[in-house]
């Protein structure tokens, strides 16, 4: 059939529309092995099965939160947000905004504080009231200062503040001192440790490659209880340290994807599967092991994982 001029106008109309929709998608990356993964796991959907163009944004939480508050295009999605670590900023900009939505999926992931096992099994160490000992000040004493540290997590984590509230309550500062610095730096002295069968103790988490890398435990807190744990954000008060406290083990965190609600109208495409995408806790942590300690390409990693795992993706995108 003869193409009109009106035919033609209408169908570049029509793939101007779809551009449109397509809009670049800019996904955040927060510095945990996981959410890098996770970000490379979303933008190679977004690129690959839905055409559009991604590039990836380095940052912390807050920084993710408030540009995908904006709606401007900076950052679009946040990768791996784990609750009740993050609530702060859902009850701002999903609950009270309504600007940032969560995806329907989600993962369950683990807290808490973690040593090598041959604490429990050769000096008897088993709980954090443990830690908070004279005896646990020289065992985990590993800069020779006269007092022992505990990591605690990299800064402008919201489990770092948890950690140094707990830390506070539970009487273990008074014999290790709490650190703060890059998850990086941690694990390569953490190596080091390890090997030499040091006292080490560090606030862990799973889905995380250390579980398979070497024999470590969760330190025994008490049973999480909603009353005995009171946790007050730095973005809420800034009196949260002494405003905080906490007497309790974490809750199961339910672990989700952030996404700005202005992708609905600027990439309608990438928006849905955002909703739908729904990760396995043991995927993720296998991922985060070859790339981490196998030393394989991140991007080489995901695509693999995503080719295997075809008919997941699909569900991902309404497919099936």
């Amino acid at each position: 059939m003869k193409k009109t001029a009106f035919s033609i106008s209408l169908a570049v109309l029509t793939l101007a529309g779809a551009a449109d929709a397509q809009e670049k998608v800019m996904v955040g990356e927060p510095s945990w092995p996981g959410a890098r993964i996770m970000s490379r796991i979303i933008g190679q959907v977004i690129e690959t099965r839905l055409g559009s163009e991604i590039d990836y944004a380095p940052g912390a939480n807050a920084v993710i939160f408030a540009a995908m508050d904006g709606g401007r295009g900076d950052i679009d999605v946040h990768p791996d947000v784990w609750l009740p670590n993050q609530a702060s900023f859902t009850n701002e900009y999903v609950d009270e905004k309504g600007t940032v939505a969560l995806s329907e999926g989600s993962y369950e992931g683990g807290t808490g504080l973690c040593m090598p096992s041959y604490m429990t099994e050769e000096h008897g160490i088993a709980s954090v009231f443990d830690l908070a000992t004279p005896m646990a000040q020289d065992l985990f004493d590993g800069n020779g200062d006269g007092k022992g540290e505990v990591w605690v997590g990299a800064s402008g984590w919201a489990s770092t503040n948890v950690n140094l509230v707990k830390v506070r309550d539970y009487g273990i500062a008074t014999f290790l001192e709490p650190t703060t610095e890059d998850e990086a730096v941690f694990y390569a002295r953490l190596k080091d440790a390890i090997e030499a069968k040091e006292g080490v103790a560090f606030y862990c988490y799973a889905p995380h490659y250390v579980h398979a890398l070497y024999d470590v435990t969760f330190v025994e807190e008490p049973e999480f209880d909603a009353n005995q744990y009171n946790m007050v954000q730095p973005d809420q008060d800034a009196d949260w340290f002494n405003k905080s406290s906490i007497m309790t083990g974490d809750q199961v965190k339910t672990v989700k994807v952030a996404y700005s609600k202005s992708l609905e109208e600027r990439n309608p495409a990438a928006a849905e599967f955002l909703r739908r995408i729904d990760m396995d806790a043991g995927d993720l942590s296998e991922l985060t092991y070859h790339t981490v300690i196998l030393g394989e390409d991140m991007d080489a990693a995901v695509a693999a994982w995503l080719d295997e795992n075809t008919e997941t993706v699909d569900a991902w995108l309404g497919l099936n």
